[in-house]
């Protein structure tokens, strides 16, 4: 089993409200959940307008397809023209054989 998780904080500038805020985060959460079967979420300055951070996870069988999937989340993300990516990064979960 392999997890991978990424963090991804993006700046949203021609954002003034936190409903606009809203209004160009939930398409790239639901984009990712729908296309990639990701769990996501804004785990992130939820209280600002022009910021975000967002939270993907994925569970492969092979370290190959989680880190396909997750490439994918990033340039699904990318894709987006009015968020900026500010970084992102990638951390695994290590495994442990407890059964």
């Amino acid at each position: 089993m392999h997890v991978v998780a990424l963090s991804v904080d993006i700046h949203l500038r021609q954002v003034h409200s936190l409903k606009e805020k809203r209004s160009v985060i939930r398409p790239i959460l639901d984009g990712c959940r729908h296309r990639f079967g990701v769990a996501a979420a804004e785990v992130a300055y939820q209280d600002r307008w022009q910021r975000a951070g967002l939270g993907f996870s994925v569970v492969a069988s092979t370290a190959a397809h989680a880190v396909e999937v997750m490439d994918h989340v990033e340039r699904f993300i990318w894709s987006f023209p009015e968020a900026e990516v500010l970084s992102a990064e990638r951390y695994w979960l290590e495994e442990s054989h407890a059964w």
